[in-house]
């Protein structure tokens, strides 16, 4: 079991593959798992940079390819509407998902052309909740009245949103305050003692550990954490308690 001082550490927030507009290595496994160790972080959850860049399709099976044989890392699979033809119809996708060991699905609105709260992804929203798998978002990808209607709409849907920072903080609050199914991660969270203000508002499970490797520098979301003015019970919840449950991960 890896851990920082104790704590275990599993990023809800990374990605393997090529990011040429980005300098931040050669997005290989090694190298992924080699910053890990260096941080000790003790697992991770990671799509493919070519589902996002490229195509699903072909992402996701890159994905499953390059991670086989690495317990640390879980995979997780970027998503579309099915309106184009491009991927298995929602409940193909989904059970292939399950299938294949899949934690979580990733989905890129603004950059893969959909409302997130349109009628298109309603279908596979619906059933990725009903297979209780968590969503990841990027805040850049969607709005804060899309997020909560779908999340509203969705009880049963865990929805993370990630680099969010604290000009965000006010519009956040009124979020997590009337959708408890929406969380949010640590990779862009800069604000001075934000952290301990949405735990101490809104509960230390809205918050997860998440670092945005490899184009953000883990030691960001790492310090953050361990450096926080929380207790050690609240830090070991963020670090990996709360994200463990909501993934079905036991691997440390």
């Amino acid at each position: 079991m890896t851990t920082t001082n104790g704590v275990e550490l599993l990023d809800v927030n990374a990605m393997v593959g090529r990011l040429p507009a980005e300098d931040v290595g050669d997005g290989s496994v090694a190298e992924l798992c080699k910053t890990m160790d260096r941080f000790a972080i003790g697992s991770a959850l990671v799509a493919h940079s070519a589902a996002w860049r490229h195509d699903p399709a072909t992402g996701n099976r890159l994905l499953l390819d390059e991670i086989a044989g690495e317990p640390r890392l879980m995979p997780c699979w970027v998503g579309l509407p099915d309106t184009c033809g491009e991927v298995a119809p929602p409940a193909e996708f989904v059970e292939a998902a399950t299938r294949a060991g899949v934690r979580a699905v990733r989905l890129y609105p603004g950059d893969h052309g959909f409302r997130f709260s349109g009628p298109d992804v309603a279908p596979l929203l619906d059933a990725i909740a009903r297979a209780e798998l968590p969503l990841i978002l990027d805040l850049d990808q969607a709005s804060w009245a899309d997020i909560e209607q779908v999340a509203a709409s969705r009880p049963r849907l865990q929805i993370v949103v990630c680099g969010l920072g604290y000009r965000v903080l006010r519009e956040l609050a009124g979020v997590l305050d009337r959708a408890t199914n929406v969380h949010v991660d640590l990779s862009y969270l800069g604000s001075h003692l934000g952290l301990e203000w949405l735990v101490e508002r809104f509960g230390v499970h809205r918050v997860l550990f998440g670092t945005g490797m490899p184009v953000r520098d883990p030691a960001d979301a790492v310090s953050r954490l361990l450096w926080s003015e929380l207790d050690d019970e609240n830090v070991r919840m963020i670090g990996a308690g709360t994200a463990g449950r909501l993934l079905g991960w036991t691997g440390w």
